[in-house]
This record gives structure tokens, sequence and C-alpha cells, in this order.
């Protein structure tokens, strides 16, 4: 089996902001993470995180303070951003509003002195990539915000960097344009087979685009994995409260079995999951259970329970909100399907059925 290459390293960065005070701020605080070639990366965080911080040192408009960037093996943490095979599309598209669609795309092929022979073509084939071949003469300023993103797509791909940058740049697309683009970018990245980083704030966006998700906060890269492992196996309290909804039980390891630890919960009853790295923990830990691995059951002696305080339709599933015994809250979330569904009534007491191997324990 081969093992993928790395487009990107970037080991031990740090950067440090000063402003005209003389005040310092740690914008990043020794960030490594590797980038494999040909992948969809997205660096996910709340505003302030370091993420578009992050992609700014890899385009080269800023300079680490420490540590090493490099791309396929050379450092390029010291280069200017023009002598970089990488290109960045931005929130703004900065397209030039009198040229049509095709001038645009060609534009920086242009300024790279490339013949015109070989612009045409490439041209052309960036217009059937983003799927603009009828627009090609029409002006930037006469099409959609939609349409004026898959220009600056086109723009950005055309010379062939070796990894394209994105910040944010569906952020300005309405909700259903927004959901179309994500699909039309993995595509786009399928089919040129280059590495994309994409920067974000929007759980979905990530989970639903990316082949892997670097969760960050406060400057450091807390986890870096699949969307299903950073979603379903979070190691770390940010991370699992970030990305989607989820519910935190305090508890006590009270023993453990073929790979599973037994957990007597504040809240009552008790809870088994898988041993955090094959060990148990010493002292209280803090469980997490995603809203759809909990169904409402009939209340038996030794099982977490609660009472029902809210019930809120969403079309395709319902989320029953529960305080449980200690008066921790607790959401679950059903299917609206009616072999599947629990009628669930404001004020009705009911147990809570969690499979073992669905909850995650953090190490406080």
């Amino acid at each position: 089996m081969s093992v993928a290459k790395n487009a990107i390293d970037v080991r031990g960065v740090s950067k440090i902001f000063t402003s005209a005070k003389g005040d310092s701020f740690k914008a990043l605080d020794n960030v490594s993470v590797s980038i494999r070639e040909n992948e969809f990366f997205t660096l996910l965080g709340p505003s302030g995180c370091g993420k578009t911080t992050l992609l700014r040192l890899i385009a080269g408009f800023e300079f680490p303070n420490e540590g090493q960037i490099l791309l396929h093996g050379e450092d390029i943490a010291v280069l200017p951003p023009y002598k970089r095979p990488v290109n960045t599309v931005f929130q703004s598209y900065a397209l030039f509003p009198h040229m049509t669609v095709a001038q645009n795309i060609g534009f920086g092929l242009e300024m790279l002195g490339r013949p015109k022979a070989e612009i045409a073509a490439r041209v052309a084939e960036m217009l059937k990539l983003v799927r603009m071949d009828e627009l090609a003469d029409r002006r930037t300023s006469q099409i959609s915000g939609g349409q004026q993103q898959r220009v600056a797509l086109a723009r950005a791909l055309a010379p062939k960097p070796k990894v394209l940058l994105l910040d944010e740049p569906l952020s300005a697309l309405d909700y259903k344009l927004r959901k179309d683009m994500q699909i039309e970018l993995k595509r786009m990245q399928a089919e040129t087979g280059i590495t994309f980083i994409f920067v974000t704030h929007d759980q979905e966006e990530a989970l639903t685009m990316s082949d892997r998700i670097a969760v960050m906060n406060k400057g450091r890269i807390l986890q870096v994995g699949s969307p299903h492992d950073i979603y379903g196996k979070p190691t770390d309290r940010f991370v699992a409260n970030f990305i989607g909804e989820t519910n935190f039980l305090r508890a006590t390891p009270a023993g453990a079995k073929n790979g599973l630890m037994k957990l007597s919960l504040a809240a009552g009853g008790t809870l088994e999951a898988p041993l955090p790295e094959g060990s148990l923990p010493s002292g209280d830990v803090t469980v997490v259970v995603r809203p759809e691995n909990a169904t409402l059951a009939p209340e038996r002696k030794g099982m977490l329970s609660g009472v029902v305080e809210n019930v809120v339709y969403f079309g395709t599933d319902t989320h029953v909100h529960l305080k449980l015994d200690d008066g921790t809250p607790f959401i679950v979330r059903q299917q609206n399907a009616s072999s599947a569904t629990t009628a669930a009534v404001k004020g009705k007491r009911f147990g809570l059925s969690i499979a073992p191997e669905t909850p995650r324990v953090l190490k406080d």
C-alpha cells in the first residue's frame, strides 16, 4: 500500500502580532500539521482561532516568528507570495468588472507571460470545469454572485497551482447556493487533483466537503481527523462542543471489561463507553453523547432518566429536550419515521437508552 505524500508540512509555527501601542498577541502557538497531496483539507474553528493566519502564512502574506512551512519538502516560509506555486481565493472575489469572464480567468496567465494559444486553451478548459462556457463573453459585473465565485475559482486554478487556498469563499452566498457550491468545490478538487486548503467556521460545511479537518481554537490545533472521527470520536471538549449538538455528562469510572468502561453517572444510573486510549482514567470524567445516539425508553431502575421539557419539530427529525434528575439538560434527536419515533409529551418521564459503542469519554 502506497503512503500518501505531503503537499504541505507546517512544523512548530508560531505567529505574534504587535500593535502600534506595543501590545502583542500570539495568533498561532507552536502549530504543526501535515496536509497530503490531492486532499481537501479544512481548517475549522471560531473567529479569532488562527485559521486565516495559518492560511496567510502558507500563502506568503505573513511570515512566521518561529517554525517551518514546507511545500513538497522545500522550506517556503521566507519566500514572497509570487514565488510560491500557491493561489488564494478570498471572501471578496476581486474580479475586474470591465473584463469578460474569459478575460478574468486568463488574466493571471497573461501576467505570467504565457503564450496566447496556451492561455486560450487553458481558459477554455477552466470554463468547462466551472460550467460557464456560455458566459465566457459576459462581463463579470453582469453575472450573479455564485457565478462570480466560479470565475474566481477558475482564475485561481488556471495557472495550475500545487495548492489552492480558500478563505471562506462561500460566506457571501445564500444558503441554497452555498450548498450547491459545496458540491461543486468538491467536484473541482477531485477533477483537478490539486490540494485544497479551505478555511471556514461552518461545521456543516467542513463535514460535507473535507477529506480531513483540523479543528482550531486559541491559536492551536486541537484535533485532526476525518469528518467521521471529528464528529464521532472527539478527543477534546471544545471539539465535541463545537461540532454539532452534544450532550455532556459527568461520570466516575467504575471498572472496565472487554475494552468498555463502566461509568457511574452524576445524573443517576450507569453507562458503558469505549476506553479512552485503551486505559482506565482516574478521577471524574466527561462523557459525550450525541443526540442521535440516545433513544427514549420506558424508565427502569439503574437507567439514566429525565423529564421532557420541550419538543421541537424540524421536519426530518424531532428534538426532545429533557432535564435529567440532577438538572443536567439532555437532547434526544428522533428521526420522524413512524416506526422509530416515540411519542414525547412535555412533563412525561423517560429512560434513555444509549448504545455502549457510541459515547466518548474525555479526560478532564
